[in-house]
């Protein structure tokens, strides 16, 4: 079934709970409010009567992702709190968080509820708004049962002391289903926009300061892809799943890097994230590709595609590119950049730098290899054997002449470099 939800006016909710807490079911001690154990009434009431909270951090990658496909304004759910319609559709977000389990081994919260029903009082405000246990209403809402247990905050619990309590809740080590790191990282920046210092928030989640530093920067760079590369700002569940890591990682992959390497670094990594369906393995095996190795991929691209990214970089009428060396000169991956975002030239541009990313880790890997020259000239022989210069259209050919002399001349010197290690090999 899906349950309709039917929202009672505030003063309405306000005066009920009033005159439930004039007889409340029981009292139970509460830690996680004003630092201290608090004695709080539970009270027993129509299931109808709660409203969700909507500045919900499990729920705020979802609530995101609609407002952005509705094309919504992006405080739709803040400002709807007291609307039927924005309820009922945090109603179906939630309803879809409670039939999911966590890693195959914690069972879907609707499932424990239709079998124990509720053992755990949710907790609200003075107005009905639930601060914590918004999932398991949902999931008894379509159950269909009738009425919840609700433990009530004092009615002077402010909207920090209320974040401050979901924010305690999540570093709970039981906490039965964890946050998406979306909205771990949007807890944690509206910890920091009350006021807090990475050290509290730290503190008060049990994890380490650099881990919240981190967390906040890899929002910073979601919000760079989305807003820049992708053009669909705040579409965060884009980023949701299997992304967490690589804009974790980013930060250190850009830092210290000037500005035109940094860009040309975010556009490896949001390029490879977007066709990581190209290539076995994790996106965290390209990740000195992303890093110290940017410029050298960058360079193998240009090459790849010709495509000039130093400035000065002239045709020279014959198909090869007459590179000016002056210090003036100074690389600009903008146009290397738009090969790959460009729908015409994008399905060779990726498939190029995939390759190149490939191509730049074997090589830093082969440093360590005695056997990496032999593998990189035989793969440099398997493509020259693989070339047809007969198809090659007319205006290509100088520059394939000049590009075989280049060949050539290196082979030259690669044989003497190669003979002189024989030698030295041989004591003479």
């Amino acid at each position: 079934m899906t349950y309709s939800v039917k929202l009672l006016s505030r003063a309405d909710r306000e005066a009920m709970i009033k005159m439930h807490i004039a007889s409340p079911q029981r009292e139970e001690d509460f830690y996680d409010f004003r630092s201290q154990k608090m004695k709080l009434k539970v009270i027993r009431v129509d299931i109808s009567l709660p409203v969700y909270r909507m500045e919900n951090f499990r729920t705020y990658t979802d609530q995101h992702e609609y407002t952005a496909k509705e094309k919504l304004e992006a405080s739709y759910f803040l400002k709807g709190q007291e609307l039927q319609t924005v309820q009922q559709q945090q109603h179906e977000i939630l309803k879809k968080l409670a039939e999911k389990g966590k890693s195959g081994s914690i069972s879907p919260i609707i499932e424990v509820l239709e079998k124990d029903g509720q053992r755990e009082a949710i907790l609200i405000s003075s107005t009905g708004v639930v601060i914590n246990g918004n999932r398991r209403l949902a999931a008894m809402r379509e159950l269909g049962v009738d009425y919840v247990d609700c433990m009530v905050l004092p009615a002077d619990a402010t909207a920090d002391e209320i974040v401050d309590i979901e924010a305690n809740l999540q570093a709970k080590p039981e906490t039965k289903l964890d946050y998406d790191w979306i909205g771990d990282a949007q807890l944690i920046n509206r910890l920091i926009h009350m006021g807090r210092s990475t050290k509290d928030v730290a503190d008060r989640l049990n994890r380490s300061e650099n881990d919240i530093k981190n967390t906040l920067q890899a929002l910073v760079e979601a919000d760079i892809y989305l807003r820049d590369w992708a053009a669909a700002p705040g579409e965060y569940s884009r980023v949701r799943d299997d992304a967490g890591q690589l804009f974790k990682d980013l930060p250190k992959l850009v830092a210290g890097k000037d500005q035109a390497l940094q860009q040309g670094s975010r556009a490896i990594a949001w390029t490879l994230f977007e066709n990581r369906d190209k290539f076995g393995g994790r996106i965290y095996a390209f990740n000195p590709a992303i890093g110290k190795l940017a410029a050298d991929v960058l360079d193998r691209l240009s090459e790849e595609i010709d495509v000039p990214i130093t400035a000065g970089a002239e045709d020279d009428g014959g198909g090869g590119m007459e590179i000016d060396f002056s210090e003036e000169n100074e690389v600009d991956y903008t146009a290397l950049i738009e090969r790959l975002r460009d729908d015409a030239t994008k399905e060779e541009a990726v498939d190029a730098l995939v390759e190149a990313c490939q191509a730049a880790v074997d090589a830093q890997a082969g440093k360590n290899s005695t056997k990496a020259a032999l593998k990189a000239i035989t793969q440099a022989h398997a493509k020259l054997a693989s070339v047809d210069v007969s198809t090659a259209a007319p205006e290509t050919r100088p520059g394939i002449v000049k590009q075989l002399e280049s060949i050539a001349n290196l082979v030259v010197k690669l044989q003497e470099k190669m003979n002189d290690a024989l030698k030295k090999a041989q004591g003479v």
